[in-house]
């Protein structure tokens, strides 16, 4: 998958620290913005995709952070190490048609990493006072809340991105936390003032 509004949404509102893991890294879009955004961080992207970790490397190695990226093939659930901050564009698609595309579907679907398995490694692998974004479509927040309820997370701020003012959000953003906070909600218009504040600093 390329750069997409999804991406560059999670990568711009995402929380950082000084070690972030980006799960599902695909050409290295989010681990780059945070690299950008959090200028000591040290930044690990994984994918089981050889040739999403080829151009992921190709991305990193033509930027000023190529000495804090780290770009692995390895899935997550094999994965060791405890990071600040956890951020995945992660595959959404649950028992819907595929494309003829293998690579897409990897990318896409979420038979190589269900959403229980994702909450569950992100749990483990997130420091205490961490936090943990994701992004997902309007009709898969809810099993994705459930999940990150059913291992010990907390929600706790959530944006919502509609693509026409007064219509419901199609995107939200989420992040969760490992103790009880307040949650903070707030919606967003793209090309609105506040889609464009968050964006600003990525876009030419």
């Amino acid at each position: 998958m390329k750069v997409g509004m999804d991406g560059v949404l999670l990568g711009a509102w995402a929380k950082g620290g000084r070690r972030i893991l980006d799960i599902g890294t695909g050409t290295g879009l989010i681990a780059l913005m945070m690299a950008q955004r959090y200028v000591e961080a040290e930044v690990v992207g994984i994918d089981i995709d050889e040739g999403a970790v080829v151009q992921a490397n190709e991305n990193v190695i033509a930027s000023p952070f190529k000495e804090r990226i780290h770009i692995l093939k390895e899935a997550v659930q094999q994965h060791k190490g405890i990071y600040d901050a956890i951020v995945s564009n992660p595959p959404y698609f649950c028992d819907a048609l595929k494309a003829p595309d293998q690579q897409r579907n990897m990318a896409r679907h979420t038979d190589t990493l269900s959403y229980a398995e994702l909450m569950q490694k992100a749990h483990e692998l997130l420091t205490d006072q961490g936090e943990f974004s994701v992004v997902v479509p309007f009709d898969y927040r809810q099993q994705m809340e459930d999940e990150a309820t059913f291992v010990g997370f907390f929600p706790h701020r959530v944006l919502g991105v509609r693509t026409v003012p007064g219509k419901p959000a199609k995107r939200y953003l989420l992040s969760f936390v490992k103790h009880p906070i307040e949650k903070n909600f707030q919606v967003i218009t793209i090309d609105d003032m506040d889609y464009k504040a968050l964006t600003q600093d990525f876009y030419l």
